[in-house]
C-alpha cells in the first residue's frame, strides 16, 4: 500500500489488490492516504468471501469505507468491475481521494463479454516531486488541518453519488421497491422480476435523496444485502421503513435459491416460485481437501502427529495438516501469528514443547517481526519453517527467499541474523527438538511438486539435456 503511496504522491496512477482480511494490514496506510490525498488516482481493490470459501473470517469491507471516509464502488458484473477501475481514477482525481472498488467472490469468478473502449493516453513522464509537507506528511499539526478538508470532501462525493450514473432506479411495480448493490442486485432482479429497483453502485457515501426518492414512492422498501447490514442502518439513520435483516441473515452468500426460500418465509413471494439452478450429481462422493502427492509437507505433518506436540499453524496449504489423516495443527488465525501464538504458549508454561508451522513465503511477508520479538523477549519453542520454495497456495508466486536466481540460500542469512537455535534440515531427529528450552529454528526444506519443470527435450532422456535430468527445477 505505501508503494502505490509513493507512486501516486509522484504523480503516477497506481492500483492495489487484496482479498478481505489484506485490508485489516493496509488499513493503516490507506487511513492517512486519506488525509492527505494524491497527485494522481489510486485504487484499492478489495474481494470479500461471503460464505468463507477461503478465509477465515466473513468480514464486511464496507465498514472500511465509513471508517476511513473514503468513497467505495460495488460492481455487480464483469463490466462493472472493469468500467469501475477507470471511473474510481477518475472519482480518485477528481476528489483527491484514494477509492476502495470492493468485489465478492462471485463477481471475481464470474465470467462474461466485457467491451473495453477505446485505448487510454500513455501515461506521461512524470514531474518533481511535489514538496508539500504540510499535504503529504501527516504531522499531527498539519494533519489536524487535513481533516476539514476530508469531510467537506465527504459532502462533495456524497452530492456526486446523487448523479453517480450506476446509482440509478429501475421502476417496476410500486408495491415492492428493493435496494440492492453488487451481485446481490442480480440475483434479486432474477427473484423479483416486476419490482422497482435502487440499484447502488456506490455504496458509501450513499445518494441519500435518491433514496429518499426512491422510498416514497414504493410501498415496502426491501434492502437485499450480504453479511452486514451495511446499506440498511444508513437507510434507516434517514427516518425510511425498511425491510432486511429481519428476513436475510448476516451469514454466508444470499444466492437466488436462499433469497426465494426467504421471502416465501415471509410471503413477500407466493409459495412454489423456483429459481434455475445448475444440476448437482449425488452419485459423487465428498471429498476434503488433501495435501497434494508427493508434497513434501506431509512427512513433517507425520512425524508432528506422531510427536502429539501442540501445533500452532499459519496461512498456507499447510493448513491442510490440520484434517486426517495427519490432525496435526491446532490453531491457526493470521499470516505470521503461528510464530507469535507459540511464543505466547511458551510463556505460558505448558508442562509440553510446543512447536509453529510456517512457509516460507508466510515468514517472508509476516513471519520476521513476532520472530525478532520472540528471540528479544526470551521466548521458548520451535519455529518449523515449512520451505517449499515457492508461494504454492496462491498461484506460485515469488519471494525473497526464492528470487530469479533460483538461490535456495534466500532464508538463511536472515536466519543466522538471528540469535536462535537454527537447524537447517534435512536430517534432524524430530525428537532433538523436545530439547530446545529456547527458540530454534528449523528449516524443512523440499521443493513443491507442482512447481517441477515441465517442458521437454528430445534425445536420450538420460542425457545432460535429457527430460529425466530436468525433472526438477
Amino acid at each position: 500500500m505505501d508503494v502505490a503511496a509513493g507512486a501516486a504522491y509522484s504523480g503516477r496512477r497506481a492500483l492495489v489488490t487484496t482479498k478481505q482480511v489484506g485490508m485489516n494490514v493496509l488499513s493503516d496506510s490507506l487511513f492517512y492516504m486519506a488525509y492527505t490525498g494524491l497527485e494522481a488516482g489510486l485504487v484499492v481493490v478489495t474481494a470479500d468471501d461471503p460464505g468463507m470459501f477461503s478465509s477465515q473470517n466473513e468480514q464486511d469491507n464496507r465498514h472500511y469505507a465509513k471508517l476511513g471516509k473514503f468513497p467505495m464502488l460495488e460492481p455487480a458484473d464483469s463490466q462493472e468491475c472493469k468500467d469501475f477501475i477507470v471511473k474510481g481514477i477518475q472519482i480518485s482525481e477528481q476528489f483527491d481521494t484514494p477509492v476502495v472498488v470492493r468485489t465478492t467472490m462471485r463477481t471475481s469468478h464470474s465470467k462474461s463479454v466485457v467491451e473495453l473502449g477505446g485505448d487510454p493516453a500513455a501515461p506521461g513522464p512524470v514531474g518533481p516531486f511535489t514538496r508539500n509537507m504540510q499535504k503529504y506528511n501527516c504531522m499531527c499539526l498539519w494533519s489536524k488541518k487535513r481533516h476539514p478538508v476530508l469531510e467537506q470532501r465527504l459532502l462533495d462525493l456524497a452530492e456526486f453519488a446523487e448523479t453517480y450514473s450506476p446509482n440509478r432506479i429501475d421502476w417496476g411495480d410500486r408495491e415492492l421497491g428493493i435496494i440492492a448493490s453488487g451481485v446481490v442486485y442480480e440475483y434479486a432482479r432474477q427473484v423479483f422480476p416486476n419490482a422497482s429497483f435502487l440499484k447502488l453502485g456506490m455504496v458509501y457515501p450513499l445518494p441519500r435523496k435518491k433514496i429518499k426518492q426512491f422510498a416514497e414512492a414504493v410501498k415496502t422498501v426491501l434492502i437485499i444485502e450480504e453479511l452486514d447490514p451495511f446499506i440498511e442502518e444508513q437507510v434507516r439513520a434517514m427516518d425510511i421503513n425498511a425491510v432486511g435483516k429481519e428476513i436475510f441473515p448476516a451469514c454466508d452468500e444470499l444466492l437466488p435459491q436462499t433469497i426465494v426460500k426467504l421471502a416465501q418465509e415471509h410471503s413477500l413471494l407466493p409459495p412454489g416460485k423456483q429459481t434455475p439452478t445448475a444440476p448437482r450429481s449425488n452419485d459423487l462422493p465428498g471429498r476434503s481437501p488433501v495435501l497434494c502427492a508427493g508434497c513434501p509437507h506431509r512427512s513433517t505433518f507425520y512425524l508432528l502427529n506422531k510427536m502429539k506436540l501442540p501445533v500452532a499453524g499459519d496461512i498456507g496449504c499447510y493448513i491442510l495438516g490440520t484434517l486426517p489423516p495427519f490432525n496435526a495443527q491446532h490453531t491457526m488465525g493470521s499470516m505470521g501469528a503461528s510464530i507469535g501464538v507459540l511464543h505466547g504458549m511458551g510463556k505460558s508454561d505448558l508442562p509440553e514443547p510446543a512447536v509453529c508451522t510456517i512457509g516460507d513465503g508466510t515468514f517472508f511477508h509476516a513471519g520476521i517481526p513476532p520472530l525478532l520479538n520472540m528471540v528479544h523477549n526470551q521466548g521458548k519453542g520451535t519455529v518449523i519453517i515449512m520451505d517449499n520454495s515457492t508461494t504454492a497456495m496462491t498461484g506460485h508466486q515469488d519471494h525473497p527467499g526464492r528470487p530469479i536466481t533460483r538461490n535456495r540460500n534466500g532464508l538463511w542469512p536472515i536466519l543466522k541474523t538471528s540469535p536462535a537455535a537454527f537447524v537447517p534440515s534435512p536430517g534432524t531427529k524430530p525428537r532433538s527438538i523436545w530439547a530446545m528450552y529456547c527458540v530454534s529454528i528449523l528449516s524443512c526444506w523440499a521443493v513443491c511438486p507442482k512447481f517441477w519443470e515441465t517442458n521437454r527435450t528430445s534425445g536420450d532422456p538420460l542425457s545432460k539435456t535429457g527430460c529425466l535430468k530436468k525433472l526438477r527445477r
